[in-house]
């Protein structure tokens, strides 16, 4: 017969380090590609707030554009848009993992998932950059 103990033996558990995800390249790629979506989040708001300032005439805008003026929020920008790019890349790495595709009972190469997306995103960008810079 089994006896009860107001205290039963701890169970072994290896210390692990706050920062253990800094120790291997996933690792990192992972957490910064969690953190990269409140910068996406941050540029979802920008666009919120300039199409609210559009809508509010003329003097809203300027008001707008003065505050996105401020270095502190240059600086963000910059810092917003690496992450982006980023979140961008590794999204894009990722589709061929979450979407296993296959035809003839074979897999679809990698490339053939994300050559696409990739393609398209060079496609709207040159197609945004002309509408933009053309004068």
């Amino acid at each position: 017969m089994a006896t009860y103990t107001e205290y039963p033996p701890k169970g072994y558990r290896v210390r692990m380090s706050t920062y253990w995800w800094l120790g291997k390249w996933p690792y990192l790629k992972f957490t910064l590609r969690e953190i990269s979506s409140v910068f996406v989040a941050w540029f979802v708001i920008e666009t919120l707030l300039q199409i609210n300032a559009l809508i509010g005439g003329p003097a809203a805008y300027t008001e707008f554009q003065d505050f996105f003026r401020n270095p502190l929020v240059i600086a963000l920008n910059v810092i917003s848009l690496f992450f982006v790019v980023f979140h961008t890349f590794t999204w894009f790495n990722l589709a061929p993992k979450a979407m296993a595709v296959r035809m003839g009972g074979k897999r679809v190469p990698n490339i053939l998932i994300s050559g696409p997306n990739y393609a398209a995103w060079v496609v709207v960008s040159a197609v945004l950059a002309w509408l933009l810079l053309r004068g």
